[in-house]
C-alpha cells in the first residue's frame, strides 16, 4: 500500500519530513536565472526551465535525507505550460531518485471530473490502446469537502493503483477555525470530515495499519491535531505549518503514532530557501536544513 512504502522511507532515514519544492524564481539563485534566461529569454520558459534546474539541484542533495517531496502545483501552473512541463519533470526526476511524491493539489469535484482529477495524478490516461501517466504521484492532495461522492472516485484509483491521498481535515491557514471548528452535534466539521475518510478506507488498510485516505492536520493548531490523532487511529497525517507558518516540533509530535508512525511533517521555505538565510551553495544550505529539521523533530518523535 501506497502509504506503507512512505513509512519504510520515513523509518530508513530516520526523518518523518517532507520537503516542499514550491519554487518562485526568486527563490533561484541567480547564477541559476541568468543561465536559463539567457538561453531561453525572459520568457515563461526561461523562467520554468530555471525552477527545474533549482529543483533539480534540491533532489539530488536531498536524497538520502527527506523521504518525500511535495509540489505545490500553483507555484507551477503560474509559469503556464512551462511551468507544467517542469512540473511533470521534477515529479518523474523524483520519483527516479527514490523519493515518496506528494501532488498538493487540492483537487475537488464530483463524478466524471472528479475521475479525471484521478487519472492525471494518480492513474493513467488510454490512448488508442497505449497506457500514460500524466503526473505519476504517489499521492494527491485533495478537497474532501464536497462529502463522499468527491472522494471515492480517488480512492478507486488508489486501490486499483496503489496509489494514497490526502484530504483536508483541518488545514494549518489561520482562518481554518471559521468553517472547520464549527459545531456539529457530535463535534465540530473537522472531525466529521475526518470521521468520513476512516469510513469510507475501512477494510483497505496496508501493513502499518493506515487507510489509503490521509488526513491534512495543520501544526498551527496543535490541540486540534492532537483530537485528530486521537479519533482517527488509522488514518496517516501530512502535518503542514512547520516552520515559516510557526508550527514547531513540540507541536507537531501529538501527530505520531508510538515509533514514529503515522504522520509526515512538510516544510517548505524553511529548506528551499535556507541559502537566502544562511549564505553558500543553496544544495548544502538544502541539505543543511533538513538534517536540522531531521534532528529538531528527534528531539519529540522517537523512532
Amino acid at each position: 500500500m501506497s502509504f506503507d512504502r512512505l513509512q519504510r522511507l520515513i523509518l530508513e532515514r530516520k526523518n518523518p519530513s517532507v520537503a516542499g519544492l514550491d519554487p518562485r524564481l526568486e527563490y533561484v539563485p541567480e547564477e541559476l536565472r541568468s543561465r536559463c534566461i539567457g538561453e531561453y529569454g525572459a520568457t515563461l520558459r526561461g523562467a520554468a526551465e530555471a525552477v527545474f534546474a533549482f529543483n533539480a539541484g534540491l533532489l539530488d542533495a536531498l536524497t538520502d535525507i527527506v523521504p518525500a517531496v511535495k509540489l505545490q502545483s500553483a507555484f507551477y501552473e503560474r509559469l503556464g505550460v512551462p511551468g507544467m512541463d517542469v512540473l511533470e519533470r521534477t515529479i518523474r526526476l523524483a520519483r527516479e531518485l527514490g523519493f515518496y511524491v506528494i501532488g498538493d493539489m487540492k483537487r475537488g469535484d464530483v463524478g466524471s471530473t472528479a475521475e479525471a482529477y484521478s487519472d492525471a495524478y494518480l492513474g493513467s490516461v488510454e490512448v488508442e490502446g497505449s497506457l500514460w501517466e500524466p503526473f505519476p504521484c504517489d499521492c494527491l492532495t485533495v478537497n474532501a469537502y464536497l462529502g463522499s461522492d468527491g472522494l471515492r472516485p480517488f480512492l478507486k484509483t488508489c486501490l486499483e493503483r496503489d496509489r494514497s491521498v490526502f484530504a483536508l481535515v483541518k488545514t494549518s491557514n489561520p482562518s481554518s477555525g471559521e468553517l472547520q471548528d464549527r459545531a456539529l452535534s457530535d463535534g465540530p466539521v473537522y472531525a466529521a470530515v475526518g470521521r468520513l475518510l476512516e469510513e469510507l478506507g475501512a477494510g483497505a488498510e496496508g501493513e502499518f495499519g493506515f487507510t489509503p485516505l490521509g488526513a491534512v492536520a495543520g501544526a498551527t493548531h496543535p490541540t486540534q491535531l492532537a483530537d485528530i490523532r486521537e479519533t482517527l487511529k488509522r488514518t496517516f497525517l501530512l502535518v503542514p505549518g512547520y516552520g515559516a507558518q510557526g508550527g514547531r516540533a513540540e507541536d507537531v509530535a501529538c501527530a505520531f503514532i508510538e515509533g514514529g508512525l503515522g504522520a509526515v511533517v512538510n516544510s517548505s521555505r524553511g529548506i528551499i530557501c535556507a541559502w537566502q538565510k544562511n549564505g553558500g551553495d543553496y544544495r548544502t544550505a538544502a541539505r543543511d536544513a533538513a538534517a536540522a529539521m531531521r534532528e529538531d523533530l528527534a528531539r519529540f518523535i522517537k523512532m
